[in-house]
């Protein structure tokens, strides 16, 4: 967000249609029709979002996209298929073909499941080839720390800002994360190579190896959804772990690059380098860890990436963080990011839970006791290939 003459930062635009549009997916405000036209986004879609990208990058700067993976999968791992706004409806007797704001041939309903085609293995509602347009990367944080802190987002008194008042575990995004991590892995469009790993980092890929995809254009940080930045060790603008990163690259008229031809050898197409970063990486060797994401993305490393106090740079944070108020607090009041003096100490599951129960009371340390460990191992499964420096 500091970069500004050469880089356009969009916070989480995923979620304006993954809430509220016409092709929602989420169940938080189907009953909340007030809510969602509140809110702004009922006209959103998909295609919506993406044509936003283009009018974007047809500035000549590179598009650096934030988001949460969950907004690109119906939730509880229900099978998908491809958002109407993006791909083709379904025709047969008796149907229009067409689906708007959640009402087909005069029947109001959930816009999901969709009335259009799903593609062989995708997991999301996006199509293979507009996923090609993005390169990702991956942010990650353990449970313990991301899931109560999204909780208390969702509980009194902090609810009645952040207008979320009820926590879904659905909303935790490690399982979507992670199986968009390994389709895109899977088609070719992220791996083999990996970004930079110390000498005793190993090997991490034992999952899907197929190499047919293509490299992508726009960086996209994906996290696991859980977008809350509030308590200890919050992540002082970086703000939602278990997500995506894309950007839309360089080289390219409009600010996109396409690497298919790139990084190829003995005929077969590689593609982006593997980058996961850890947020407890991040928080204890912010320099070390940022120069090893813009060298695996293809940015400039400068120190000043690490400092966002100047007044442009804090209305620039203000207006991207408007539409989640109360989610972003603590990086809104940040001005850098400086290594933590100590690294976090992990503390045992019998004093996390007693943490959690003088904090949120019984049930509610019972309910994040079950989201978190719900979540480790997906979380564990995407630390084996984080960034290592």
């Amino acid at each position: 967000m500091t970069q500004r003459d050469t880089l356009k930062a969009v916070h989480e635009p995923f979620g304006d249609a993954f809430y509220y549009g016409s092709e929602r997916l989420s169940s938080r405000y189907e009953d909340d029709v007030p809510g969602r036209e509140d809110s702004g986004f009922t006209q959103s879609t998909y295609r919506t979002i993406l044509d936003r990208f283009e009018r974007e990058a047809s500035e000549g700067k590179r598009l650096v996209i934030k988001d949460m993976a969950y907004y690109l999968f119906p939730p509880d791992a229900a099978p998908a298929s491809i958002a109407p706004s993006v791909g083709r409806v379904k025709r047969g007797v008796g149907t229009t073909g067409a689906m708007h704001n959640g009402t087909t041939n005069g029947t109001t309903r959930a816009p999901y499941p969709y009335n259009s085609d799903a593609e062989p293995n995708n997991p999301t509602v996006i199509p293979r080839e507009t996923l090609g347009n993005f390169h990702f990367t991956f942010l990650i944080r353990h449970p313990r720390s991301s899931i109560p802190s999204y909780y208390r987002c969702c509980v009194p008194p902090l609810d009645k800002v952040t207008g979320f008042y009820d926590f879904m575990p659905s909303e935790a995004g490690y399982e979507e994360l992670r199986r968009l991590f390994d389709y895109l892995r899977s088609i070719g469009q992220v791996g083999p190579g990996m970004a930079h790993r110390d000498s005793n980092a190993g090997s991490a890929f034992d999952g899907p190896k197929s190499l047919d995809g293509v490299e992508s254009r726009n960086e996209v940080q994906f996290t696991n959804g859980v977008h809350s930045s509030q308590g200890v060790d919050s992540l002082d603008g970086v703000d939602s772990v278990n997500g995506v990163d894309s950007s839309n690259g360089v080289g390219h008229p409009n600010g996109v690059h396409d690497s298919n031809s790139a990084d190829s050898s003995n005929g077969v197409t590689r593609g982006v380098e593997v980058c996961v970063i850890d947020a407890d990486d991040l928080l204890d060797n912010p320099a070390g860890i940022v120069e090893a994401f813009c060298k695996s993305t293809g940015l400039d490393f400068t120190p000043d990436m690490l400092n966002w106090s100047t007044e442009a740079d804090q209305q620039q944070a203000e207006e991207a963080f408007r539409k989640w108020p109360g989610f972003h607090d603590d990086a809104m009041n940040s001005s850098d990011l400086k290594p933590r003096q100590h690294k976090k100490k992990v503390k045992s599951v019998e004093d996390e839970n007693s943490e959690w129960a003088e904090k949120f009371g019984d049930e509610g340390a019972r309910i994040i006791r079950q989201a978190v460990d719900a979540n480790i191992e997906d979380y564990e499964y995407l630390k084996r290939f984080a960034i290592k420096v």
